[in-house]
């Protein structure tokens, strides 16, 4: 059965070329198109255009534009909810990116705002619908009877060693506890997914390598309601190979489950408990995980006009209220309790 396909403007090439090398494979070429490209730096746009054969036009042209019905919105995060409201108000339907917004507010009030329009909007994390690895971890809690989160030790890491360019990465107020707020939020948003929302936040950061004015190296603890205690290391400074893991170690009341923990590679879950008397032990592996685009469900539910679950913009929004806390925590060298 042929795909039909969805012409998609990308928008923001900083960040989003790197969607436009990811839709040019044969299956999301098909689904998605790229029929127009847009960015301030004409830099950017020259090779990328020449590359794709897509025209290059400013934000307010494609919005006017009925033949692109779907705007990959790749910009930096401070301001992107008005640009979402320009884009569902228009007729669009949008995929972006981690972290959704840098203000809480705002991007509830767009989410919501797009759900009364019956407009999708989708990104990679939190994604609406339930990522398999998140899924398979829910089911075992489930089956296996593991009682409630208590615990949780998270890291992701990369080797950069970055210059200052001028752009939001460098301004702490648009990117606090930058390797937190650029990496960690996966797992921000995967522990916001398994522990609810949280209660206080408190930051560590140095500065190791970066030549920007932000840290590269940075450790946030997480209180949440329910009472479970959860730390997040995320490093621009370990060059292992290893790259963008998000490792996980999760603990239940009755058993523990670990994410790409350890030297083996691949994106393996296992889990080890204990059923009555006996030790119990389980692995899974996915070729797709939790921070993953999920074009085939934004087609899907821009085909069909599916709207995200009514609990997504909480979740979206629990996350960021966490990254809020963190900023002010950067400043304070003090646990700072979330906003409600």
């Amino acid at each position: 059965m042929k795909t039909e396909p969805l012409p998609i403007a990308i928008v923001g090439l900083g960040f989003g070329r790197h969607i436009v090398n990811d839709l040019q494979t044969p299956e999301l070429k098909e689904m998605f198109p790229i029929a127009a490209l847009s960015d301030l730096d004409p830099k950017r746009t020259g090779p990328i255009a020449q590359a794709t054969g897509a025209p290059v036009l400013d934000f307010d042209e494609i919005l006017k534009r009925e033949d692109l019905p779907v705007i990959g919105l790749f910009t930096g995060p401070a301001g992107r909810a008005e640009l979402i409201r320009k884009a569902i108000r228009a007729g669009k339907d949008v995929m972006t990116t981690k972290p959704f917004e840098r203000d809480p507010d705002a991007a509830l009030a767009v989410l919501e705002e797009a759900s009364r329009l019956g407009r999708i909007v989708h990104m990679n994390s939190p994604a609406p619908d339930l990522a398999p690895d998140l899924a398979q971890i829910q089911a075992w809690k489930e089956e296996f009877g593991l009682g409630s989160p208590v615990a949780a030790q998270a890291s992701a890491w990369v080797r950069y060693n970055e210059k200052a360019d001028g752009t939001w990465m460098d301004d702490p107020a648009l990117c606090p506890v930058a390797p937190i707020f650029r990496i960690g939020i996966y797992l921000i948003n995967d522990l916001v997914e398994i522990f609810g929302e949280g209660r206080e936040a408190y930051v560590m950061a140095s500065r190791l390598n970066t030549g920007r004015p932000t840290p590269d190296h940075a450790q946030l603890a997480i209180r949440f309601k329910n009472g479970g205690l959860a730390t997040i290391l995320a490093s621009f400074c370990i060059g292992d190979g290893r790259p963008y893991r998000n490792s996980l170690i999760l603990n239940f009341e009755h058993g523990t489950v670990y994410r790409n923990v350890g030297a083996r590679a691949g994106d393996v879950i296992s889990l080890i408990a204990m059923r009555g008397e006996e030790p119990l032990s389980k692995e899974a592996s996915f070729k797709s995980i939790s921070g993953h685009y999920q074009w085939e469900e934004f087609h899907r539910a821009v085909h069909s006009g599916s709207l995200p679950p009514a609990d997504y913009p909480s979740k979206v929004v629990a996350g960021l209220r966490i990254v809020e806390a963190m900023a002010q925590a950067e400043h304070s060298s003090a646990p700072v309790r979330l906003a409600s």
